[in-house]
């Protein structure tokens, strides 16, 4: 066992941060079609001087309205209604909203939160009713969409005014305008206490998560949104108001009935409130299992994509956003044991998330993503996943540039590559390639891949081998060619001969070798090296090869000897045939080798030591061959071994075919595979690869054979060679 990669559930404060916060100013924006003729000074450009002096201006008078409004006159309410919709159609641009807000807008505007004070017995009806006070949240909320302002119309009371207009209805009047200015008051909370721990306490320390709670059932679906939402937010890493929710207000039954609904963007609210109360929260998780939570959750995985295809392109959107949601809370939930992550799967959870990986929408691959990961940590799971067709998609997504989404996807996949039954599939797709090849962004996406790939190196024995060496032998060609190069990379040096020898192995690699597809080339080329590697036993002692024991006793060595007897019949020969005159004998001429390389010949051959420099190792090299000297020889070979560069490799092995150097030509087929990336940058590599493919095949024939000495020298001639 290794350890397992380090996974994190996708933050759902970055999601805040961005989707739901431009959803809410979205939403805020909404219905708010009332004085689109109002002529307003530009607010193009608010750094500009005139234009940024227009606006203060404009402000100010909207500001002096409001202070002199606040009464149930007919003419001031309808002043007072116009002004705030006036700062609210300048609120949406946010370049200008610090203009608003250093204009004093804000005391004002928190002023008519509340419904001017009524004479005694007044029973009239009330000109604008609740129309003022909505326009006063709306664009509060709309302020309160940057941050530096929050705290600002929190300190000027408009909490408990907000939490008063969320109460609206219980005075028995239900209408139009008492939905409007409930929803705007639950916007408000949620633009406040948006990422605002403080101010998400003050909502419940002020009495507003009761409200929001009973509002979940009101009768206008868009106030039941508007308060799903605050409740959203109220319970996103706050332990405190979750407990309120669940418990001091029991909402879990609602939320989960609303999880049914089929209006889009009410499921959507309701599977963000129910995402965030079990964030970090295992006991709350819990309970939201226990309640029931977990079909209507899968069932929005398909539901909201049957919805997204024939609604319109906001809702389509809900259902997008209804979907990821719903993934990310079933990964959470299947981190709570193993019975829970059997009982998603099967509900019938896997298979929309697996058509979700292949969604245009990268947060919505990511959260499918995420949750396959996390049930693919159950050994049934792991068989159903890849059954199902969740592999290649998984590995299609290794190519995301996304950081998030591919660690994501490399989770999955060590999961199902825990499972026997996965090994072969993922061969077949190419997915040990594919991990290999990969160029992952993080470092734990790559510790990640690392940790798969030695997991599915683990497994290829027994029953698992017995299939892939059968694939090796009846799949069609391009499974063939997959299964040897997963198995070059995968096998143990113990099962080598059996799968590329004795199943053919060998041939489809070196057919990979000598394409004319430049991959399929690469491909083989890294898959022989890493064979010969794992083929090729190191020892310390194959540094050089040994050296012939200087004789101490007066005695002659073998090789001296043999040599001696050489020269001596070759100048017998000479005299025979009249090319030496008998009182010349004393002198003879070897032909083809200069004094320099004849001393140091005799020299190794005497004293058994000798230093070899590159200049000379090649005309020493030569000499070697043609007395029949090996240990010399070799010597050479070690020395020019390491000058072998990407220059040189096509004129070494030359050298070593001329020269009958074994050691040297393996170590140039060594050098050639491990270098090969380089060397088809270069014009004639095609040329040098298909002379040495009949020596590649011949050196891996021996080396998974009849492992030797010469093996494991040539080896470390590479290793030692300077390139």
């Amino acid at each position: 066992m290794f350890p397992f990669p380090s996974m994190e559930f996708p933050k759902r404060q970055k999601k805040e941060n961005l989707t739901e916060r431009k959803g809410q100013k979205r939403k805020l924006e909404e219905d708010f079609d009332d004085d689109r003729d109002l002529s307003l000074p530009s607010a193009a450009a608010a750094d500009d001087g005139d234009n940024h002096q227009a606006l203060l201006c404009e402000v100010g008078a909207q500001v002096s309205i409001l202070s002199t409004t606040f009464s149930w006159k007919e003419a001031d309410r309808a002043a007072a209604k116009r002004a705030t919709h006036v700062l609210a159609e300048l609120a949406k641009n946010e370049e200008v909203v610090n203009v608003i807000v250093d204009g004093g807008a804000v005391p004002a505007l928190v002023k008519h939160l509340q419904a001017p004070p009524l004479s005694e017995g007044d029973l009239s009806p009330k000109p604008f009713e609740h129309e003022v006070e909505k326009g006063s949240a709306f664009a509060l909320g709309l302020l309160a969409v940057k941050p530096e302002h929050q705290q600002l119309i929190v300190d000027n009371g408009a909490l408990p005014h907000l939490v008063d207009l969320l109460k609206r209805h219980k005075d028995g009047s239900i209408s139009r305008a008492v939905n409007s200015v409930i929803r705007r008051a639950a916007d408000a909370i949620t633009n406040l206490a948006h990422e605002n721990s403080s101010i998400k306490t003050r909502v419940r320390l002020e009495g507003g998560i009761p409200p929001l709670v009973e509002l979940l059932e009101f009768i206008d679906p868009k106030v039941q949104r508007a308060a799903a939402g605050a409740l959203r937010t109220l319970a996103f890493k706050n332990d405190e108001n979750k407990n309120q929710v669940i418990v001091e207000c029991n909402a879990l039954h609602t939320l989960i009935l609303m999880l049914r609904s089929e209006d889009a963007a009410i499921h959507y609210e309701a599977v963000g409130v129910i995402g965030n109360l079990v964030h970090s929260s295992p006991n709350i998780k819990k309970e939201v299992l226990v309640a029931g939570a977990l079909q209507p959750v899968i069932g929005l995985l398909s539901y909201a994509f049957i919805l997204s295809q024939v609604l319109a392109l906001d809702n389509s959107s809900c259902c997008s956003e209804s979907q990821r949601e719903a993934a990310l809370l079933l990964g959470q939930f299947a981190a709570t044991d193993s019975d829970c992550k059997v009982h998603i799967v099967q509900r019938g959870a896997v298979q929309p998330l697996i058509e979700m990986l292949q969604s245009p929408d990268v947060q919505l691959r990511e959260m499918s993503a995420f949750a396959l990961g996390r049930l693919a940590q159950d050994a049934h799971n792991q068989a159903g996943i890849a059954h199902n067709g969740g592999l290649v998609p998984l590995l299609r997504l290794l190519d995301s540039k996304n950081g998030s989404l591919q660690h994501n996807a490399a989770f999955a996949l060590y999961g199902l590559a825990d499972n026997e039954d996965n090994v072969a599939d993922f061969i077949k797709v190419g997915g040990v390639q594919k991990l290999q090849d990969g160029e992952f962004i993080v470092q734990a996406t790559k510790d990640c891949v690392a940790k798969t790939l030695k997991r599915l190196e683990e497994k290829i024995q027994g029953r698992v081998l017995s299939h892939l060496l059968y694939l090796m032998r009846i799949a069609e060609k391009t499974v063939q060619k997959r299964v040897a190069l997963a198995l070059a990379n995968l096998c143990s040096a113990e099962d080598q001969r059996t799968i590329f020898i004795d199943n053919n192995g060998l041939e489809l690699l070196l057919g990979l070798l000598g394409s004319t597809n430049l991959k399929q080339q690469l491909d083989g080329s890294i898959a022989l090296y890493k064979l010969a590697n794992k083929a090729t036993t190191l020892s310390p002692i194959d540094a050089a090869p040994p050296s012939p024991t200087p004789q101490v006793n007066g005695s002659m060595p073998i090789e001296f000897a043999y040599l001696l007897l050489l020269m001596l019949s070759v100048q017998c020969l000479m005299v025979v045939i009249g090319v030496l005159e008998e009182k010349d004998a004393r002198d003879i001429e070897i032909p083809n080798i200069r004094w320099e390389v004849f001393e140091l010949m005799m020299r190794f051959i005497y004293t058994g030591s000798v230093d070899i420099t590159l200049d000379i190792a090649q005309d020493l090299l030569r000499a070697a061959d043609q007395y029949l000297l090996e240990g010399l020889k070799r010597l050479c070979e070690y020395t020019i071994a390491q000058d072998i560069s990407l220059e040189n490799v096509s004129s070494m092995y030359e050298l070593s075919e001329a020269f009958h150097a074994i050691s040297l030509r393996h170590t140039c087929i060594l050098f050639i595979l491990e270098q090969f990336e380089k060397l088809s940058a270069r014009p004639g590599y095609s040329h040098l690869i298909q002379l040495t493919i009949p020596e590649i095949r011949n050196y891996f024939i021996k080396a998974l054979t009849r492992p030797n000495s010469d093996n494991r020298g040539c080896r470390q001639l590479l290793l030692n060679s300077r390139f």
